[in-house]
């Protein structure tokens, strides 16, 4: 049997927000083992002077805890 557990973390990129979960993902996985899945509960973009300057992903990311 596994049990899981899960994180909600939040990244952002200057690119995108597919390049901010790939950010996320990759921070998340230096400390956590076993990473399954994630879900992605909520983007915003930080704009100033009328352009995008960021891309803002919230997101649940599942791990499964070690035996």
């Amino acid at each position: 049997m596994s049990v899981a557990k899960v994180s909600e973390i939040t990244a952002s990129s200057k690119v995108s927000f597919d390049d901010a979960v790939k950010v996320g993902i990759a921070r998340a996985s230096k400390t956590l083992k076993n990473i399954k899945g994630a879900w992605i509960n909520e983007q915003t973009v930080e704009v100033k002077d009328g352009e995008v300057k960021s891309y803002r992903v919230n997101m649940k990311v599942t791990f499964v805890l070690d035996d």
